[in-house]
């Protein structure tokens, strides 16, 4: 079976390649960002990806909107989503085609390397595999509040800062941060909040407006 990865943490990306190439799967590429991992899944068209959510260079949700770009383009391309975190927006929408070949496990809760295995062999040939947290995130009931509980506790205090008007070097002060780490949260907080299509002014108060209607 052909797999291609898409992990940062080069630990865990060269994990990931030994423990399935020693069940005789082979790993056509190994990449680090969205980029590489759409142009990767372009080329090999792999029987399946193993995907991380948040890649290089904001670390906000680069891999799974690049494998929802190849999945775009090859329907049914199989994903298995592996990551920390559940992006209720992706997920359902990788789910939404109903075309299968999908699966969105998270890290801290994968136990056995043996189960783990067969998922990925499970969406390789078409079928689901889903984490139970996942599942009970993306059943929720929606409120107004939702999309705020996306964001980490240091997210939501840079969202509290901005919504006091402060500028970024202000809030890096504040929060005894570098204005890069402000500006890679904001970014996380916009790619949460699902604002992607206006300008970084604009979106800022979009983010704002949101914080406060909740």
């Amino acid at each position: 079976m052909r797999i291609v990865i898409a992990e940062d943490l080069v630990l865990l990306r060269d994990g990931l390649i030994r423990l399935l190439t020693a069940y005789g799967d082979e790993v056509v590429a190994a990449v680090e960002t969205g980029d590489e991992l759409l142009a990767a899944l372009l080329e090999h068209r792999p029987d399946v990806a193993v995907v991380d959510v948040r890649l290089p260079p904001t670390h906000t949700d680069e891999g799974l909107r690049a494998a929802l770009a190849a999945r775009a383009r090859i329907p049914g391309l199989p994903v298995l989503v592996l990551s920390q975190y559940v992006e209720q927006l992706y997920a359902r929408e990788l789910l939404s085609d109903g075309a299968g070949a999908v699966g969105y496990l998270l890290k801290d809760r994968v136990a056995d390397v043996a189960q783990f295995v067969a998922a990925v062999h499970r969406v390789a040939g078409g079928g689901m595999a889903m984490d139970p947290e996942v599942v009970a995130q993306l059943l929720a009931r929606p409120t107004r509040a939702a999309p705020l509980r996306r964001l980490t506790p240091r997210e939501h205090e840079v969202l509290a800062l901005m919504a006091e008007g402060r500028s970024n070097g202000a809030i890096a002060q504040r929060l005894v941060v570098t204005e890069k780490a402000v500006s890679k949260h904001i970014n996380s907080i916009f790619a949460k909040l699902d604002l992607r299509d206006c300008d970084d002014d604009h979106r800022r108060v979009r983010a704002v407006l949101t914080y406060l209607d909740a």
